[in-house]
């Protein structure tokens, strides 16, 4: 099984037996979701900013305007910080101080640098299939204004862990004899039924892509 090597910059410190290093828990998080958080820093300043993503293998894509701060920063090659979380219940314990979440999170490091013309049709398909699978082929592609006024980072991952926590809820011994419930709340991501375009001519069907949500 591939690892990332673990060093200071991405060992899990609280709770380490929650902790993955290897590519495919990693890997699995990752490819549940498309949106991640990018941490990134200016002059000392911080900024985290939402972004939608796509990976394919050991890259990460992400788009946005030229003109974007991130991307503007980024592509220069400078650190940057990416994470990606989902929460699959609230843990309620006995005592308040024991209350949790059961979460799945992957934090990636790298560095960034922007796609080549020959590189960045390919990446958007990447990023619009990890957002609707199937979208790409069912819709307009990108023309030539459209894609010079988009840029598109890659992300090469250098290190990345993941850190999961599952379960019931962890009290202290006395207080199992409180007569307090305890338990988690599932949550899940439900999709609701597909709203047509009010425009959309009555004659046009809905693509296989959309048709497993009706």
């Amino acid at each position: 099984m591939e690892q990332y090597t673990k060093t200071e910059r991405n060992t899990v410190k609280r709770v380490p037996k929650r902790g993955h290093y290897d590519k495919a828990t990693v890997y699995e998080v990752l490819d549940a979701g498309f949106i991640a958080h990018v941490g990134f820093s200016i002059d000392g300043q911080p900024f985290v900013i939402p972004t939608a993503y796509g990976r394919k293998g050991d890259q990460i894509y992400l788009h946005g305007a030229t003109t974007s701060r991130l991307i503007q920063h980024l592509q220069g090659g400078a650190p940057v910080c990416f994470t990606v979380t989902f929460v699959d219940g609230i843990v309620l314990a006995r005592s308040v101080f024991h209350h949790s979440v059961n979460y799945r999170s992957a934090v990636v490091f790298g560095k960034a640098r922007l796609a080549t013309e020959d590189e960045k049709m390919d990446a958007l398909e990447v990023v619009t299939d990890q957002i609707h699978k199937g979208r790409w082929q069912e819709a307009r592609l990108p023309n030539a204004k459209e894609m010079k006024a988009t840029a598109v980072l890659v992300v090469d991952i250098e290190q990345a862990s993941a850190k999961i926590r599952m379960g019931g809820p962890s009290d202290d011994k006395p207080d199992y004899d409180l007569p307090i419930w305890a338990g988690v709340i599932p949550m899940t991501t439900v999709y609701g039924k597909p709203i047509v375009d009010e425009v959309l001519p009555d004659d046009i069907p809905m693509p296989p892509s959309v048709e497993k949500f009706a």
